[in-house]
């Protein structure tokens, strides 16, 4: 296995880059595994990771029904940050901030965690007053928050448009130093070598197309490369949850499908060094290293399953964009993508045993999968050695809908394309 350090880096460099040993082996795939995982993006490859790293299960295969790091991983605006309000969600983002704190030397791979912070504006005293509510329900939780003043965040962020003729106003702000972005291909790449180097088999281009049963007991799957067999088989597969499930007969789920579209401009000189939220409308802002201003904005209002989205969502992304910085207005975007997200009734994540005997889920991320991909594989790698929950994940469980113990950080009712 390829092994990174400055003397290696050194080496391959003299020798013109031609010897660096592939990152993850392209194995076959086995007669049957311990733990079979369905999906191959950040949460899938963490949580294999995580199997082998802490529970010492390597008999495990990553099915991946395309190319690693094709899915949501590979399509978000990588953004990290644990400003929830419910301590629920703010006790398991907060466990994922600090792993991402040390993800880059745990996995030896470098992530580019970079904790430029990010802040939430305020556009009226209203709004002002409910971050504050909700920074101090992450202080009381041990978490990083400050209020910031409109002189203060001019300071932070010169070119934004902080006067009073402003089309919405700035009032004020809710930073999380700690917070921050990371790069995306480089987490599932990490987690796939670190895998990979502790026996888990990553098998791409393999898809699943139905399940292996005894009764009511899932004991494998069929896919495009044979019939698989496990002792348990854990799904991950983000938006095509529905889809896989329905294999398994399950037609319903609190989930929907969303497509949520993201943007990158051509590169310009450093612009902006956090991450930025708008509070009158969805919108969210970082500058890439390399120049680009990465951003995105709602879903997509209807249920799809394609990675693309339309133009009435571009409009409205570009104008809360000039609202904040008509400066942009002539900047030029460069190219822009799709995710699919699955979107849980009430927002928060599934991370549980079942919905049948031998089955683990993984499912529910709305906008916050990315973030929570050291998390979730930690917690779902918990689940599926114990076969119970850790107290991180023990509130997002598939029949909290049944029991009306809902999770609603943002208190939009039962309406998935809200959260």
């Amino acid at each position: 296995m390829a092994e990174y350090s400055a003397l290696s880096l050194l080496t391959n460099a003299l020798k013109g880059n031609q010897d660096w040993k592939p990152a993850w082996r392209k194995p076959e795939p086995k007669a049957s595994y311990d733990v079979i995982i369905i999906g191959g993006g950040g949460h899938g490859l963490s949580t294999a990771y995580y199997l082998a790293k802490e529970h010492g299960i390597t008999n495990v295969a990553v099915l991946e029904k395309g190319w690693l790091g094709s899915g949501n991983v590979g399509r978000n605006t990588t953004a990290v940050r644990s400003n929830y309000l419910l301590p629920s969600n703010t006790r398991f983002y907060e466990h994922s901030m600090k792993m991402w704190e040390n993800l880059s030397h745990d996995l030896n791979y470098n992530v580019m965690f970079s904790q430029r912070g990010c802040l939430n504006l305020a556009h009226t005293p209203a709004q002002f007053d409910d971050y504050a509510r909700r920074g101090n329900a992450m202080r009381h939780l041990g978490v990083d928050a400050e209020l910031m003043s409109t002189a203060e965040i001019k300071r932070l962020v010169p070119a934004l448009d902080v006067s009073a003729s402003a089309r919405f106003p700035i009032v004020g702000g809710l930073m999380q130093p700690r917070a921050g972005t990371a790069r995306h291909d480089a987490v599932a790449w990490g987690y796939a070598r670190g895998a990979d180097r502790r026996g888990v088999d990553i098998v791409e281009n393999c898809e699943v197309t139905g399940f292996l049963r005894d009764g009511d007991r899932i004991t494998g799957v069929q896919t495009t490369r044979g019939e698989i067999r496990g002792k348990k088989v854990a799904v991950a597969v983000a938006g095509s949850t529905g889809r896989v499930m329905q294999l398994a007969g399950i037609d319903r789920m609190p989930i929907e499908s969303h497509v949520l579209q993201a943007f990158v401009t051509e590169s310009l000189k450093p612009f902006i060094d956090t991450v930025l939220t708008f509070g009158m409308g969805h919108f969210y802002m970082s500058q890439s290293d390399k120049g680009g201003l990465v951003y995105g904005g709602d879903i997509d209002g209807y249920n799809s399953y394609a990675q693309r989205g339309n133009l009435p969502i571009v409009d409205e992304v570009m104008s809360e964009m000039l609202a904040l910085f008509p400066g942009l207005a002539r900047v030029r975007m460069l190219r822009s993508w799709g995710g699919v997200c699955d979107m849980s009734m009430d927002g928060s994540p599934i991370i549980t045993t079942g919905p049948l005997p031998g089955m683990y889920l993984n499912c529910g991320w709305c906008y916050g999968g990315f973030k929570a991909t050291p998390a979730s594989g930690w917690c779902f790698a918990y689940t599926i050695a114990k076969d119970e929950p850790h107290d991180f994940n023990a509130p997002f469980t598939l029949d909290r809908f049944y029991r009306g113990l809902v999770i609603d950080d943002k208190g939009q009712g039962a309406t998935p394309r809200l959260h």
